[in-house]
């Protein structure tokens, strides 16, 4: 039997220091293909040095952030009192045309910047805290670094468009999200850039744990699926910054358990890890490696 690969990314390095370390205690245990990294947060210079250890072992790419958090620089109209709006505020402005797009290209550029100075690198992929590189007005820009400040040879871009949403834990989340993608997601195909095959690990918080929701997530999954999650430990620094804290401990729990490796086999799944080629899929775009 021949197992397909999934990408299983953590959001949310350096958000605080407690989810970083859990997520590269599980990147060190191989229960991870990769990591997106919240350069703007305070807590990403301490915590580079650590992740370079792992370079290799797993992929490390910039988590775009755009909502909630402070700007690593001023954004007269998109955060006037330093703060990031939210992600239904960002919404509303990409949907009206008015996301200040200067503003957000020379943000983008600035975590750029600052995930290279600490990491010593460029990022192995592109992706976006609450999904916001696939945003109107917001995607082209991202999309835009690519051959020109990132090398499309070996950086990916995350597609969070899924034709199999209808498959999946919260399917009203699913549902909403792929078809916000899909003008970028189709844009991205057309350039070429390297990305994911179906995407994966919306759920409903409050109705249960991921390990409750993995089957039906990767429902319909194939080779290149890409399934994000959010494992952590949670810390007073964690609570200052977000409300999404005792999920990240169970998620941790289950990606560190036993029963992880052995449901991920049964469903017929390997995890990605960097480097490894995939064919193309021409109705889907395709990754040749991560």
């Amino acid at each position: 039997m021949t197992l397909c690969r999934l990408i299983l990314v953590a959001d949310d390095y350096a958000i605080s220091p407690a989810v970083s370390a859990g997520i590269r205690a599980l990147a060190e245990q191989g229960r991870l293909s990769g990591t997106g990294v919240m350069a703007s947060m305070p807590h990403w210079p301490a915590a580079a040095a650590a992740l370079r250890d792992l370079r290799g072992r797993v992929g490390v790419g910039l988590h775009v952030t755009l909502t909630d958090q402070a700007p690593l620089g001023a954004m007269k109209r998109l955060a006037p009192n330093g703060r990031l709006p939210t992600v239904g505020r960002l919404l509303a402005l990409s949907l009206m045309g008015a996301v200040p797009v200067i503003e957000v290209r020379d943000e983008f550029e600035r975590q750029l910047d600052c995930f290279e100075r600490h990491f010593g690198t460029a990022p192995d992929f592109i992706d976006g805290h609450q999904h916001v590189h696939v945003l109107p007005e917001i995607w082209p820009v991202i999309q835009a670094a690519f051959g020109r400040r990132l090398d499309p040879n070996r950086c990916w871009l995350r597609d969070c468009h899924d034709a199999g949403w209808w498959r999946r834990g919260d399917r009203v989340k699913a549902a909403g999200v792929s078809l916000l993608a899909r003008a970028a997601s189709n844009a991205a195909r057309a350039a070429g850039l390297r990305s994911n095959r179906g995407f994966s690990g919306f759920y409903d918080y409050g109705a249960g744990k991921l390990a409750d929701f993995f089957v039906p997530m990767l429902s319909g999954a194939g080779d290149g699926h890409l399934l994000m999650v959010h494992p952590g430990h949670v810390d007073d620094a964690l609570c200052a910054v977000d409300s999404l804290t005792a999920p990240r401990q169970a998620e941790w729990a289950f990606l560190a358990s036993p029963d992880f490796p052995r449901q991920l086999a049964d469903l017929g799944f390997t995890l990605a890890l960097p480097g490894f080629p995939v064919d193309p899929a021409p109705d889907q775009g395709h990754i040749d490696a991560l």
